[in-house]
């Protein structure tokens, strides 16, 4: 029997929580079972899960002390169902250990729903403390940054940023804030989706943000290879500054980035 089909949100977020917060196992002689443990709160969501699969699973809950907080109570849904266990891993949710090499579906899939279970599952959302809206996705999985990254750039027409693994534990903390948050909030939890409860009353929150009267967006231009062509070619800073339309400093940065050398200041002298 299969089960999945991506189409569907809801079965596209379910999917999407699998491969970031479940854990797929396996033993001799076919045996195995889909582990996904949350904190109590969260146990709406995994009845939810319940209520979706096909085949006959549990929820049970146990307490112990954590790093993070003593008698910490979890929910814990299991599925043993052999069928189950081998759809998930066709579709791409491996067994053991799966951090860096799981990757979107290869088939068609609802890919906002899909999106939304990956920030429900391993993401954030809600305020700064500056009071600015914000998203943000951690993973170490090099497929599943370029799909996120390429979501939100196909959806508000950002400028595409280069997102880099931390240097302390080599993941992704992709992050987006005010407009660009607001945007991807509103798209992610809309009205009746599937999600946790939790998450959804702090989108909604954040995407009520608004840019305060006065305070200007600045909006970054990217550089082109033809543009980089023109100001490698160009006789002075100047002269480029004014053939490319840009800033002097705008240029200055740019030859230094592109060629290495020291950008030249106002207190520089030519030889």
């Amino acid at each position: 029997m299969t089960f999945f089909d991506l189409e569907r949100p809801d079965h596209a977020y379910l999917f999407a929580f699998l491969q970031a917060d479940g854990h797929l196992s396996e033993q001799s002689r076919n045996r195995g079972r889909l582990t996904v443990e949350l904190s109590a709160r969260d146990a709406p969501i995994l009845e939810e899960f319940q209520r979706l699969c096909p085949y006959n699973s549990s929820i049970g809950y146990r307490t112990r002390n954590t790093n993070f907080k003593a008698e910490h109570t979890s929910a814990v849904w299991t599925v043993c169902a052999r069928e189950f266990r081998e759809e998930l891993q066709a579709l791409g949710l491996p067994a053991g250990r799966k951090s860096e090499t799981v990757a979107p579906p290869t088939v068609p899939f609802s890919e906002r729903d899909y999106a939304r279970g990956l920030v429900d599952a391993d993401g954030s959302v809600g305020r700064t403390s500056q009071d600015l809206p914000f998203v943000s996705l951690t993973t170490k999985s090099d497929s599943t940054a370029a799909f996120f990254i390429n979501y939100v750039e196909h959806l508000t027409g950002a400028e595409r940023r280069v997102f880099r693994r931390n240097s302390r534990d080599r993941i992704y903390n992709i992050t987006y804030a005010r407009e660009e948050a607001v945007a991807v909030l509103k798209d992610l939890y809309f009205p009746g989706c599937l999600t946790l409860p939790r998450k959804r009353a702090a989108a909604l929150q954040a995407a009520e943000w608004v840019r305060p009267a006065g305070v200007k967006k600045v909006i970054k231009r990217s550089w082109s290879q033809a543009e980089d062509d023109i100001l490698v070619a160009a006789p002075s800073i100047r002269a480029a500054a004014r053939q490319l339309g840009r800033t002097e400093q705008s240029c200055n940065l740019r030859r230094w980035r592109l060629n290495g050398s020291k950008p030249r200041t106002k207190a520089s002298k030519a030889p």
